[in-house]
């Protein structure tokens, strides 16, 4: 479900972890909007001799997927545990008369980034390395977070996706209820292997005659590639989730479009679907009687 100004309202748990943890903050508290250059303020990060290289574990698990190895709950339960870094930029301030007469910014505030998916919804672009972030942006600052923290303030932008190291060879897209389990520090898996999600999808066709049986596979959206094209098996945007509905035979046209209103009217209903599956497309069988 949307609110009124076309986002999706944060769960109430969401929004708790969100106030616990301050806001959205980087890993110092310190507020994203507002963040000045000068003094204190234009500290990078808050983590200790941080080389900027990209954590172990998350490579790891991104090359066991590049190999055919890992898939993509991999990847985010590695992510669980790494530092990343989210890029700001300067962000045009009040001018005033400077030196010489010439204009100059009287300040210079830092904003959090945000890109827009093809899907219409926000991202919030995350990079493994700052080398990565570097290549992406020269003038954006690097600032070293938690992925959980980053996760937090996705959730407080709206962003619904976490994009990780967008530009690079492997550009893997965290879809909402990865980024909501990230936020939370909740482990996380993808709805089409997800058993309560097959259990309350199959309950919601109880009663209808007209569906002899349902399976749940993977989207066809879930893989994405490298720049080189090798198809990886996770990574993608969407759809995340593959509902296939095997329908008796001599359905008209009405029939099944009244078949599949009613499903996808009960799957937005449905609180668990809301939370815990990201975008669905849905294939219509004939049943073997």
């Amino acid at each position: 479900m949307e609110d009124a100004s076309g986002s999706r309202p944060l769960p109430g748990h969401i929004a708790a972890a969100l106030a616990s943890a301050g806001g959205a903050a980087d890993s110092a508290g310190q507020p994203w909007s507002g963040r000045s250059l000068a003094g204190e303020d234009a500290r990078i990060h808050n983590f200790e001799d941080d080389d900027g290289t990209a954590d172990a574990g998350y490579l790891a698990a991104v090359s066991a997927m590049v190999a055919g190895a890992g898939d993509e709950d991999d990847v985010v339960q590695a992510l669980a545990h790494a530092r990343v870094f989210v890029p700001i930029v300067a962000q045009l301030g009040e001018e005033g008369q400077g030196a010489a007469g010439l204009q100059a910014d009287k300040q210079a505030d830092m904003a959090l980034v945000t890109l827009k998916a093809p899907d219409g919804r926000t991202a919030l672009p995350v990079f493994s390395s700052a080398e990565s972030l570097h290549a992406w942006h020269q003038e954006a600052r690097p600032v070293a977070v938690y992925a959980a923290r980053a996760a937090l303030s996705a959730a407080a932008e709206g962003a619904e996706l976490m994009v990780v190291d967008p530009g690079s060879d492997v550009t893997i897209v965290v879809r909402r209820p990865a980024v909501w389990a990230l936020a939370q520090q909740l482990p996380w898996s993808p709805s089409y292997a997800d058993a309560e999600v097959a259990d309350a999808v199959t309950a919601s066709a109880s009663g209808i005659t007209s569906i002899r049986s349902i399976e749940l596979h993977r989207g066809g959206g879930v893989g994405t590639s490298t720049a080189g094209g090798l198809q990886l098996k996770g990574g993608g945007p969407g759809p995340e989730l593959r509902i296939v509905l095997y329908l008796v035979d001599g359905l008209d046209a009405a029939g099944v479009q009244e078949v599949v209103t009613g499903m996808n009217s009960a799957w937005a209903r449905n609180e668990l679907l809301a939370e815990r599956v990201d975008s669905i497309e849905v294939k219509l069988r004939r049943a073997v009687e």
